[in-house]
């Protein structure tokens, strides 16, 4: 099988693609249509550069998009995306930091695995409650007066 230099070149330059899953509901196959390439972040830095020096070189930024888009071998939405997300970092735009929404999914993690242990220590706390409650012979939680002579005497 022979195959053209075109084919050779264009695999040369291509950059190197790590996929990533997208989250589905329960029971939803993943599937190669839901992959989406995450891109190193060389190649974000070297697009964001790249629209910077163009930018004044276009007519508007979505033009700067589509023109460096197809050479870095991503999305125009991509490339914008990366963009203004560099530009929210170096407080040229409102928003979340990339240092920002990295603290809110660690909070929002921990917060997750913290509520995890908390419902696993109410059922445990369920389970054991009627053993050491008759372990402990306290009248009133059995339901019975302090005063009870027998125990058929009843909380008043």
């Amino acid at each position: 099988m022979r195959v053209s230099n075109l084919t050779v070149i264009n695999a040369i330059r291509e950059p190197p693609r790590v996929y990533r899953r997208v989250k589905h509901s329960k029971g939803e196959p993943y599937d190669e249509e839901t992959t989406h390439p995450r891109y190193p972040a060389e190649l974000r830095e070297r697009g964001v550069r790249l629209c910077r020096e163009n930018r004044v070189n276009c007519s508007s930024g979505s033009a700067a998009y589509k023109a460096i888009a197809p050479k870095l071998g991503c999305s125009r939405y991509s490339l914008r995306v990366w963009c203004q997300q560099a530009e929210r970092d170096e407080g040229q735009r409102t928003g979340l930091t990339t240092e920002e929404k990295d603290r809110i999914k660690d909070l929002e993690r921990e917060n997750k695995e913290l509520r995890q242990a908390n419902e696993i220590l109410k059922k445990a706390s369920a389970y054991f409650a009627p053993a050491l409650i008759a372990a402990s012979g306290d009248c009133r939680a059995m339901g019975r007066s302090s005063t009870a002579r027998s125990a058929n005497d009843l909380l008043h």
